[in-house]
């Protein structure tokens, strides 16, 4: 096997602090998730949502993420509103019924991060392509996650993603992935929402991975607002999107950690 792909040996006792710790982690993150899309709604701000997310990940028993941060990002909770993509930093600005706004939260609990990203329209109501936009790129991040088990390789994973984006004729955004997770926020492997079959890392059984599609309804090409150093938005000004869970790696499929209610995927 290429040097590369070898993966380091985990201590099992501390693999199974790392599973039960990131279960834990995962229930409460995908619990304040569900809580969130709720709470949300016309006239906020997005610093009014960021305080409500601080206080509930305190209340809840875990830490601000963010905070453990080298760089010193804004907030505790990444809010991007309609042409921004990812990494939004929260202001004073209040959101309208019908835009577009993705959500982006990491926690620390017992030692370890977890991960998730949802998007949504305010109010509920909104363009239709921007809600078919949404629908598709959650069902690409299923896919992604409906292929997963022991010996998947990353290019599976970004194959299938790329298949539903490109099939719902979104653009296909390549310079922004998902990542290995615990620890530490961001890790080995990176995994690309583009790929090849039988490609790529080799996943194994206890890996924990974030698979993390985004979109857009036009040219995928993005930068970083220079106002915020922060938030990256869309060139062209078109609406983004973004979905991700984090996942547990097993020998025949995956749990996903993040999940409201934790289920079962795997291929």
């Amino acid at each position: 096997m290429n040097k590369k792909f070898i993966h380091k040996t985990e201590d099992p006792v501390e693999l199974e602090h790392k599973i039960t710790a990131m279960r834990a982690g995962g229930k409460i993150l995908g619990g304040l998730m569900r809580d969130l899309k709720a709470y949300v709604q016309p006239g906020m701000t997005g610093k009014e949502i960021d305080a409500w997310v601080r206080s509930e990940i305190e209340k809840r028993g875990a830490k601000v993420a963010y905070d453990y941060l080298e760089e010193n990002f804004p907030g505790a909770i990444c809010i991007s509103v309609n042409d921004e993509l990812v990494h939004g930093a929260p202001t004073d600005e209040p959101l309208e019924g019908g835009d577009k706004v993705s959500f982006d939260l990491d926690i620390l609990y017992d030692g370890y991060y977890t991960d998730s990203a949802f998007t949504m329209l305010v109010g509920g109501k909104g363009s239709p392509a921007v809600k078919q936009m949404i629908a598709t790129t959650e069902k690409a991040l299923w896919a992604g996650i409906n292929v997963v088990k022991a010996g998947t390789k990353t290019g599976d994973i970004g194959y299938a993603v790329e298949k539903v984006l490109r099939q719902g004729k979104l653009g296909v955004i390549e310079n922004y992935v998902g990542h290995g997770i615990g620890r530490e926020m961001h890790s080995r492997p990176d995994i690309p929402n583009y790929g090849s079959k039988g490609h790529g890392w080799p996943l194994k059984a206890g890996d924990t991975i974030c698979i993390e599609p985004m979109s857009c309804l036009g040219k995928p090409a993005n930068y970083v607002d220079r106002e915020s150093g922060w938030t990256v938005k869309m060139k062209d000004g078109s609406i983004g999107c973004h979905c991700e869970h984090t996942i547990l790696v097993t020998e025949d499929g995956c749990d996903v950690l993040t999940e409201a209610r934790q289920v079962l995927g795997g291929g």
